[in-house]
């Protein structure tokens, strides 16, 4: 009688990966990142009202550089007004998380979110982790920055 062999279990994320890339990319997304992570992306408040639909990419032309896309975005109807005042915003957010100006402009669509949890904002990191975490960084001379990188620490310590 033999052993089987060792089994390997993979997340069901893994396994579904190639299924949801090729659904984001028929929506124009080039990484699910964006609609994933929408919260820290717009921000809390944004995100509540609204969530990326899909990204419009104009077609090349030949010897020209790229044009931006246009960020079409599912938002509920009494916040889109709000929202269109924010889209400056908006943009700067989305174009820093690519690190490029991928989005140049946002086109609204009024309609129900299609979930309807809200985003659980993140607790702040415990202060007493925040201060051991500071104590490591007397190297850093700006307060601000030996500040935020407390944080950073202490909230990836949590994780």
């Amino acid at each position: 009688m033999s052993k089987p062999g060792p089994f390997n279990a993979k997340p069901l994320s893994v396994l579904l990966s190639d299924v949801f890339s090729d659904a984001y990319a028929k929506q124009g997304f080039a990484a699910r990142e964006l609609v994933t992570r929408w919260a820290d992306i717009a921000g809390a408040e944004i995100a509540a009202h609204s969530e990326p639909l899909k990204m419009q990419w104009p077609r090349p032309v030949e010897g020209q550089p790229q044009e931006p896309a246009t960020l079409v975005l599912r938002v509920e109807g009494p916040m889109a007004l709000e929202i269109q005042h924010s889209s400056d915003v908006i943009l700067q957010r989305v174009n820093r998380f690519f690190g490029w100006s991928a989005v140049g402009r946002l086109a609204l669509r009024q309609a129900p979110l299609s979930r309807r949890n809200r985003p659980v904002p993140r607790r702040a990191p415990d202060p007493k982790s925040v201060a051991k975490v500071a104590e490591t960084l007397s190297a850093v001379e700006d307060e601000e920055l030996r500040a935020a990188l407390a944080r950073l620490g202490a909230a990836i310590k949590r994780n």
